[in-house]
């Protein structure tokens, strides 16, 4: 008895009413676009960092000083 209420209380949807929409693709190329923009940034300070220890403003831990 329990499984046919359930059954009719929670109908499965049909395949054609299952649809990711423009909502669900917005949000996605949000994400992408974060995470290139986190990239991009990253690379930047690595290379900020890689500039001062060349000038030797950031000492490196293996140097012997």
């Amino acid at each position: 008895m329990l499984p046919f209420i359930v059954t009719l209380a929670d109908p499965t949807p049909k395949d054609n009413d299952v649809v990711a929409g423009w909502t669900a693709f917005g949000i996605f190329l949000a994400l992408v676009a974060a995470v290139a923009f986190l990239g991009w940034s990253l690379v930047r300070q690595l290379r900020k960092a890689q500039r001062a220890k060349e000038a030797g403003i950031l000492p490196s831990k293996f140097d012997p000083r």
